[in-house]
């Protein structure tokens, strides 16, 4: 049972986009310049890269908090980037598909992310992190951005989610995770260091979520346990990470590389600690806002006739999470209260 829903969480993921160039300046401050965010990873991230006719994220109910429609973001909101962009006291930086729509976005940096997308290939047709990689080296050679502007850049990397799921779907067993994990982190450390390379001052990259506490793994419980079983990858993930960009601090001597610990960060939220200001407590945390009729369905899903297959709770603002797999901006601006205290290492 377990596999299973580690699979319908690979699924459900291949529907990720993100959000729409609609950006809000933040409230914290910390940052003195132009600094710019360079973006990489998946549906955590990504905010617009996907076609208005692919993705899920851009029809009703996705969008009605943050900016009241749908926009892109698989949320009702706000996502990780947001909340990043706004302690560095920037807009967040354009999507990459939108660079040549005149934006005025594009001084704050771009964003690669595509949702449902890995370290490797994933079951979604998107561009993994070494392409997203190849498409920032582009336009470095094209001058877009030059070597004054990276001077003062932060690359933001969030993914590898998606490379189990597509593991599990396929014929991946758990014995055979750990030599998975270590090709994956492998492969992940190579693209670390080659942002570095490309200009990029500091790089963060975080740590895999609690995989086990996401409702499409907390269903079968009622929403109300996570699975063990499925954290234990996170974590393991987490700690061949932690090693390996230890490493790579090492051979940088310039302590390049942060891990921000959104596993940590994520149960610090789901267990309503009130240790960081800015967090809330949840009703119910393991259970979605916005979920299908029937298990057939999900958030946003309509039947050939048009009508609606899915619910909307009452208070998203008291939901943790917004759908199967995604945070809602209540629950993301949980998540940066965890990480807020730990953000000055980006600078």
């Amino acid at each position: 049972m377990e596999k299973f829903s580690f699979l319908f969480f690979a699924v459900s993921l291949v529907l990720i986009t993100a959000e729409e160039v609609h950006a809000v300046m933040g409230s914290y401050r910390h940052h003195h310049g132009s600094v710019k965010l360079f973006v990489f990873g998946d549906s955590y991230v990504d905010t617009g890269n996907w076609g208005k006719s692919v993705a899920t994220s851009w029809k009703l109910p996705y969008g009605i908090t943050f900016p009241g429609k749908p926009a892109g973001r698989f949320s009702d909101g706000r996502v990780l980037t947001d909340y990043i962009a706004s302690f560095l006291g920037i807009r967040s930086p354009v999507p990459y598909q939108w660079r040549k729509m005149g934006t005025k976005l594009l001084p704050y940096g771009m964003n690669f992310a595509y949702g449902g997308t890995g370290v490797f290939n994933t079951l979604v047709n998107g561009p993994n992190m070494t392409t997203q990689i190849n498409f920032f080296q582009q336009l470095l050679e094209e001058k877009w951005y030059t070597k004054h502007d990276l001077d003062s850049s932060i690359a933001l990397v969030c993914l590898a989610g998606n490379d189990y799921g597509t593991y599990l779907a396929g014929k991946g067993t758990m014995q055979g995770l750990p030599a998975f994990t270590t090709s994956v982190v492998h492969q992940l450390s190579l693209n670390l260091k080659r942002i570095h390379e490309l200009g990029v001052k500091k790089i963060a990259v975080t740590a895999m979520g609690p995989v086990g506490c996401l409702p499409v793994s907390t269903a079968s419980s009622s929403y109300q346990n996570c699975s063990e079983t499925q954290n234990s990858v996170s974590k393991f993930h987490n700690q061949i990470l932690q090693q390996t960009v230890q490493k790579l601090n090492n051979q940088s001597k310039e302590s390049a590389f942060v891990i921000l610990n959104l596993y940590g960060a994520f149960m610090s939220a789901l267990k309503g600690q009130e240790n960081h200001l800015g967090n809330s407590k949840f009703n119910f945390p393991l259970k979605p806002c916005c979920m299908g009729v029937t298990s057939e369905y999900s958030c946003g899903s309509v039947d050939v006739n048009g009508t609606k297959r899915y619910t909307v709770c009452e208070h998203p603002e008291s939901s943790f999470f917004w759908d199967k797999v995604h945070p809602s901006q209540n629950g993301w601006h949980a998540v940066y209260s965890a990480l807020r205290p730990f953000l000055h290492q980006l600078y």
